[in-house]
């Protein structure tokens, strides 16, 4: 029987409180609930220190049989607000969604944050010794999160390593 209830689950979005992303997964695993709950890792920590954030904030996928009792044990879960969908319904969620998801993090549901620098690029330095000066990407960002930046100071070009902190950069989701 458990084996024909599982062709019964799908995905469903989970909308929770704000905040409370963490919290609202714990309780759900720690009912039996398949939880998926994707963050962005970035290489580099923002002001307050952190790295990792919530690729969908306030959301999470849980995996259930909808006509189970598993709807109830999600929906009165601390932290959870009420289930996403359409005429207070909740819609399930292509299943290829979430495998493509899955496929882009590890095993902790982090995906890699990747720097959209590139070589060539010039770019504001925010911070440190040479901040409020423009500089030329020389080399993309290696994994101790430094990158090299062509500087013109005192009237010559000098190559220079910066931290990733202090130059003003965009990130995307590594595939």
């Amino acid at each position: 029987m458990e084996q024909i209830q599982g062709l019964d689950k799908k995905w469903y979005v989970v909308y929770t409180k704000a905040r409370h992303e963490e919290t609202a997964e714990c309780h759900l695993r720690m009912k039996g609930i398949e939880v998926f709950y994707p963050r962005l890792f970035y290489p580099v920590a923002n002001r307050r220190g952190r790295q990792l954030f919530p690729l969908f904030p306030s959301y999470l996928f849980v995996h259930i049989d909808f006509s189970s009792q598993e709807y109830q044990r999600v929906r009165w879960s601390p932290g959870v607000k009420r289930f996403v969908g359409f005429d207070s319904s909740p819609a399930p969620v292509e299943s290829k969604i979430i495998n493509f998801l899955r496929q882009q993090a590890d095993q902790d549901s982090r995906i890699v944050a990747k720097s959209t620098l590139r070589v060539g690029d010039e770019v504001h330095i925010s911070g440190g010794p040479f901040k409020g000066l423009m500089g030329i990407i020389q080399e993309p960002p290696d994994g101790k999160t430094r990158v090299k930046v062509l500087m013109a100071i005192l009237s010559r070009e000098v190559q220079v390593e910066v931290p990733l902190r202090y130059i003003d950069i965009g990130w995307v989701a590594a595939c």
